[in-house]
């Protein structure tokens, strides 16, 4: 078990790597308002420094997450005296936090190594990647287990992601899907082995890390926009995008770069 006087979620920045790790295994590190505030300010820090680079989301313990912590809502309290608006204004902190980490322009990653549950899928679902163990799976039980839909991007997010086929199998029906299943669906990039995955994870964060940075975050911003565009709307993103990437300091540099080596 953990110390109770240890962080429930563990920060480390790294070669400009922000590491993030649950950090409460003997609660199957379920999801607290003070866990979302930790990663609310390493998402704010990686947003305003350069130095910082891209965000790993990781776990330790048997679960990524077993979901949000009940006791603790991180909607806020829920009850008869708490009116509609009081409840969406504490909701929309949240589904703020998930949009930000989806609209940053840096590359977010997830990494699962156990069960990924209600809030941690839509967690998931807001990162560019998402890695997961073998002994990994994914679910939705909030329907069958507090009669309420995942609505912090569990329906909405999530079915961009996998279409209404999957979610319905794991929102309506409540039912999990393993990490081979997951990855077949698209909500996982890749699967490995248990004792695997941190180093994939790793090696993935420092190849991210030696690409230009702002040919990634335009890259980000363009894909995201032709998802919700028209084809014409999009091929025109794309080229004013690359308009400015083109006269882009980094892009002479390389070209340059590569033209000395093929000359030699």
């Amino acid at each position: 078990m953990t110390d109770s006087s240890s962080p429930p979620v563990l920060r480390d920045d790294t070669d400009g790597i922000v590491t993030l790790t649950l950090n409460r295994p003997d609660k199957l590190n379920a999801v607290s308002n003070s866990m979302l505030d930790v990663i609310r300010d390493a998402v704010r820090d990686l947003a305003e420094d350069d130095s910082l680079r891209v965000m790993v989301i990781t776990a330790v313990g048997k679960f990524f997450t077993a979901g949000a912590d009940i006791t603790a809502l991180p909607v806020g309290d829920i009850g008869p005296g708490v009116s509609g608006s009081e409840f969406r204004r504490n909701y929309r902190r949240l589904h703020e936090l998930f949009d930000e980490i989806e609209a940053i322009e840096k590359p977010v990653l997830l990494a699962a190594q156990g069960p990924c549950l209600g809030i941690g899928v839509e967690l998931a679902a807001s990162c560019d990647f998402r890695l997961a163990s073998s002994n990994a799976k994914f679910g939705l039980p909030e329907v069958r287990s507090i009669a309420a839909l995942p609505g912090s991007g569990g329906i909405s997010r999530l079915t961009r992601l996998i279409g209404p086929h999957w979610v319905k199998w794991m929102a309506m029906a409540c039912q999990n899907i393993d990490a081979q299943r997951a990855l077949a669906a698209g909500l996982v990039h890749a699967v490995y082995e248990p004792d695997a995955l941190q180093a994939q994870v790793r090696a993935l964060a420092l190849d991210l890390m030696s690409q230009p940075a702002e040919a990634v975050g335009v890259a980000k911003i363009v894909i995201d926009a032709a998802a919700n565009s028209d084809r014409t709307t999009a091929r025109d993103v794309d080229r004013l995008a690359n308009s400015h990437l083109v006269l882009h300091e980094d892009h002479w540099a390389r070209v340059e770069a590569f033209r000395t080596k093929s000359n030699r």
